[in-house]
Formats: structure tokens, sequence, C-alpha cells
């Protein structure tokens, strides 16, 4: 994949995951970060960070459980080590974090 069609297929996923993480009633407070980053704080003061890695093409996420990376694969972004999608892994992810379970489903 070009990297300028990684570029926009990242950047609107990016802006999916902001909103589906702003609509999930876990209270985490988000901030775009420059460079196609979104910073997660918690009420726990933790932290998570998503981000595009365009030398790999994938969507990278840092939580405080571990580092995923996330390939786009026939429409969806697929973990690189056990093929979970990204939702369903940030659900989790994000759940786990904030104390708070939450379904995340793409916004937008």
């Amino acid at each position: 994949m070009e990297e300028s069609a990684f570029n926009v297929l990242a950047e609107a996923e990016l802006a999916r995951i902001e909103a589906a993480v702003d609509a999930c009633g876990a209270e985490v407070d988000i901030e775009q970060q420059p460079g196609g980053i979104l910073e997660l704080e918690f009420e726990d003061g933790s932290k998570m960070i998503i981000n595009r890695h365009v030398a790999a093409r994938e969507i990278w996420v840092a939580a405080r459980s571990g580092g995923f990376h996330f390939r786009p694969e026939q429409g969806h972004w697929i973990n690189t080590r056990d093929g979970q999608e990204l939702y369903a892994l940030l659900s989790a992810l994000v759940g786990a974090q904030s104390g708070t379970p939450v379904t995340l489903r793409p916004q937008g």
C-alpha cells in the first residue's frame, strides 16, 4: 500500500476510534496530538496511546497491558500477533484500564 493511501486510511480509522471511545460511556479524556496520535487518559492517571506507524503501515496501540500492532486486512484492522480485530481488543483494553466494561464499535 502506498504511503498516501495508508495515511488516508489510518487517519479515517483514528477519527472513528476517537468517536467510538467518546461514545462508549467510560470516563476517558481524549486528546489528539500532532502526527496522527490519540492520547487517552483515564481517571487513575494511566494513559493509552493510539497512533499510525507509517513505515510499517500499521496502527499501534500502547496500553498499560502492552503494545499491539494492527494491519488493514479485508476492511478490518487485525492484530499482527493473534488475529484479533482492533475494536474487540480496544474494547477489552479500554474496559480494563477504565474499570468500566465497554463495547467499542466504529463510529462515523
